[in-house]
């Protein structure tokens, strides 16, 4: 498996999975453990989480599985989020809402470890961009945590390349991520600036849904239509299995060192994806899905 190196100390599989889903699986802890047993067969071993996914009961279920066996933890890199808070009856919280104040990132960090049951987060991202954040607060709670050694590196999510930079001004340590939605559907980030950022500042993005929530599949408005049939095109050419394979190649050709996020608790979609890694699309054919995705030809 390809990896991709963020900092001196810190590299990620190509290939990332997604625990966004993980609660609707209904897998029992066994079955958990087989499944990253299985990732990290394939040389995936990057994991992506967040705080309130399954509403709030991802991590936890992640956490049964690790602390059956320990030992997976060591051959893992463990991505998490924090900064939105869900309206939950429990919490005493009554409308969704961001907060990246001092205080709940901390806080949402030692909930985590618990949860994860884990003594170390490897990257924290911040999930939104929050109208008010203040970063002196942020970088003063990343310190605290970094300095604990509970979180070891730090990112952010959705972020747009003027916040990424406001945030990074007031950082003793450089985010080391943006993840951010990528797909053949979801050109927005190749042409807005954040992309040419993460280029810039040697910065690889992770991509959330590169297959546009399965709309790539299932789609029926006039893009999606083009789009399927671009991917047929180039399966067929490349002697790809499925457009999957050829939706993720085309994302890892950008040198922008796109991570795909895989959120399937499947082995084949999973290794769907680590197959696209050895497939070579030519730069012709990713002109094609693009134009298919444009609806015109370049000028």
């Amino acid at each position: 498996m390809e990896r991709i190196r963020l900092q001196s100390d810190l590299s990620f599989s190509r290939i990332i999975h997604g625990h966004w889903r993980l609660a609707d699986w209904n897998y029992s802890v066994k079955k958990r453990i087989e499944l990253i047993e299985q990732c990290l067969e394939l040389g995936i071993t990057t994991i992506d989480t967040a705080n309130i996914y399954g509403k709030y009961t991802c991590e936890a279920l992640f956490g049964e599985a690790l602390a059956l066996k320990p030992e997976l933890r060591d051959k893992l890199e463990i991505v998490t989020k924090c900064g939105i808070k869900l309206a939950n009856e429990h919490n005493g919280v009554h409308l969704n809402h961001y907060d990246s104040s001092k205080e709940h990132i901390i806080e949402s960090v030692e909930r985590s470890l618990t949860y994860l049951q884990t003594d170390y987060i490897d990257v924290l991202l911040l999930h939104r961009p929050d109208v008010l954040l203040n970063p002196e607060e942020v970088a003063e709670a990343f310190m605290r945590l970094k300095q604990a050694g509970k979180v070891k590196h730090f990112g952010v999510s959705n972020y747009l390349p003027s916040q990424v930079e406001m945030l990074n001004a007031y950082l003793d340590v450089p985010l080391v991520t943006n993840q951010i939605e990528l797909s053949a559907l979801y050109r927005d980030h190749f042409e807005n600036g954040v992309l040419d950022q993460c280029i810039k500042e040697n910065m690889p993005p992770m991509a959330w849904s590169p297959l546009a929530r399965g709309k790539l599949f299932t789609g029926e408005d006039n893009q999606a239509i083009r789009v399927r049939q671009a991917l047929e095109q180039a399966a067929a050419d490349m002697n790809a299995q499925s457009i999957d394979e050829v939706a993720y190649a085309w994302l890892m050709h950008h040198p922008a060192k796109i991570m795909p996020i895989v959120g399937s608790g499947k082995m084949e979609r999973i290794k769907a994806a680590v197959h696209a890694l050895s497939l070579n699309i030519s730069r012709e054919q990713w002109y094609e899905i693009w134009v298919a995705s444009r609806g015109k030809n370049v000028d």
